[in-house]
Parts: structure tokens; sequence; C-alpha cells
């Protein structure tokens, strides 16, 4: 942040059907921001399409003032119709260097605009294979938030306090994001590459209960691991049978998954616990820590220790000013 630079002003575009949720998070991290800085820096303007938002009456986006930053609030999965003349000006507020945050359904109208062609972004889980399908050359992800040059997009819900942290981190630094966690009773600060949870019956539907099942076991039986044949046994099934689903369905096989699911564990402990090395190697079911050294190397190329390490790592990114990829656990 220039020293010279008193102030900064963010636009909120509250989309029709936009999420209280998602307002309140990020005018309240700005507001209490401005707390910490002991002065008015971020100055907010309340913007909606034609009018009247769920807010109550704003300024129209054709009406609004100049800003710095520009936040377009959508909901989770509430899509907003079409509207060409919104997504001309957001093309002529992009190419007048306005910074963009989508969060939720706001990445909508970017998308119909072509403002993502070509880039990597993300949208709550539910709606994404209906997004590849509507815009073919955005690069969708499932991470929790996404950041392009000018363009920051996230999923959506409780990512949003997370997108907003990393974007604070940028326009201040790493400890007033910090401090805004430590407030607001958040208990980390999940990196970008963190990826969305997606609910394993919208993955496969409910038609294979067997295979929830099977799935449902391993993840209740991360410290003593069942074997296939234990596996197969306890859902009623034949191994074969069950390898056979796990092929169709998730394209894995079964002892390929359930390793997958155990070190997703143990590096969400690694990040966010003080557990020692050996002890979230033995909680993942690995009886050696130089079994669990070798596979977690494997799969992930780095070691549980350079795992640890990057947990307060703080990475410069050329894309925005004194950008940072928070991966600092809050202990």
């Amino acid at each position: 942040m220039s020293e010279l630079q008193t102030s900064h002003t963010v636009g909120l575009l509250l989309l029709p059907n936009a999420s209280l949720s998602h307002y309140g998070q990020i005018a309240e991290l700005l507001l209490h921001a401005n707390r910490v800085l002991e002065h008015t820096y971020y100055r907010l303007q309340m913007i909606s399409v034609g009018g009247d938002c769920v807010l109550g009456n704003a300024t129209t986006f054709m009406d609004s003032d100049r800003v710095e930053t520009l936040f377009v609030i959508g909901d989770l999965i509430a899509h907003c119709d079409p509207d060409p003349m919104l997504e001309r000006w957001l093309a002529q507020q992009l190419k007048m260097g306005v910074k963009m945050l989508a969060i939720g359904t706001g990445i909508l109208p970017l998308a119909r605009a072509g403002l993502l062609n070509g880039k990597r972004g993300c949208c709550h889980w539910s709606a994404l294979e209906g997004l590849r399908e509507a815009f073919p050359d955005v690069l969708w992800s499932h991470q929790l938030f996404e950041q392009e040059p000018q363009i920051m997009t996230c999923a959506g819900g409780a990512s949003t306090t997370d997108v907003m942290l990393a974007w604070l981190a940028q326009q201040q630094n790493l400890d007033m994001a910090v401090h805004l966690s430590e407030w607001f009773l958040v208990e980390r600060m999940r990196p970008r590459d963190a990826q969305q949870r997606i609910p394993l019956k919208a993955r496969i539907g409910t038609s294979q209960p067997k295979l929830i099942e099977a799935v449902t076991l391993m993840e209740t039986n991360i410290e003593e691991p069942l074997s296939p044949d234990d596996l197969a046994y306890h859902v009623g099934l034949s191994r074969r049978h069950l390898e056979r689903l796990f092929k169709k369905h998730l394209d894995s096989v079964p002892s390929r998954f359930y390793l997958q699911l155990r070190l997703d564990k143990a590096r969400q402990m690694l990040r966010d616990t003080d557990r020692s090395i050996v002890e979230v190697g033995m909680a993942c079911g690995f009886s050696s820590a130089s079994h669990f050294s070798t596979t977690y190397r494997t799969h992930f190329n780095v070691t549980p220790r350079q795992e640890r390490g990057r947990a307060t790592h703080v990475e410069s990114s050329p894309a925005w000013n004194h950008s940072v990829a928070i991966q600092r656990r809050l202990d």
C-alpha cells in the first residue's frame, strides 16, 4: 500500500438475489479493517443493477462513481438473467484498471462478457457442471477461490471470508489478515489451493448406496484402515464387485481411493494442528514415520516436514500489488 494513498474506494455490486451473507462478510471485514487502520481507508459504495437490491435502494452501476476494486456479489447458486449492458460495463471497468472479485454466482456476468476466457475461475460445486457446459472457454476449478491478473473469484459461502482475508493480506499485510481472522474467530485461513468438499452423493448420485457406505467406512476408519476384504465384507459385496463399483463411478480402486483419503487427512492435520509428524502419520494409518514420509512425498511431491513449513510460508505473487498467497496457521 502506498504511503500517499489515504483511501481505497470499493464498489459492492449486489446482483439480483445476492446473498446477504456474502455482503455481510465483505462489509464487516472492510469496516473492521478501517477500525484497525484508525481511519476510513476503505470507502464503500453500494451499487445495484436496476436501482433496487436486497438491501433496498442503491446507485445503479451506470450512475456509480469510479471505484478501485469492485466486488460482484451473487448467491451460491441462484442465477441472474443475462444483462448485456451490465456485461459491457464490467468489460469497460476492467479496461480502466478496476480490480474485480466475483463472489458465488457473481461470476456469471463476467463469464458472459468473456472476461474469464482462458482464465481460471471457480463457483459453488453444485453449479460447476452447468457452468462448464455454458462457458467451455473458462478453466473451471473446485478450489475455494482463484486469482488471475485483475480478477479473483470464489465459491461463495464461507469461502467469501477466505478470499477476503487473502485480498486484505495483499492490500495491507499478512498481520492484518491474521488479526481479522482472530477477531472474527476464524479457526484458520484456508489457502487458495484448498478444495471444496463435494458430497459423495452429489458426485455419484444416490443410486449406489453400497459405494457410499464403503466410502463412509473409509472416512470413519482412517487411523486403523480396513483391509479390502474387510471393507467388502462390511458392505456385503464381493471384493471384485466393490472394485468394479469404484472403477466405474470414481475412476479408482478402493486401495488407492482409501490412501488418498488418508493422505488428504494428513495434509489437513499438518497444516492446521501442532501434532508431530509422527503423530500425524500414526493418526492416518501409517505404521512408521519413514513409510508415511515416503508415501506423502510420492503423492504430493513434498515431504511432511516441507508441508508443515509451507503452513507458515508467505509466497509473493506478481498478479496483484503486494500479493501474497496465505498459508499460515493460527497457533
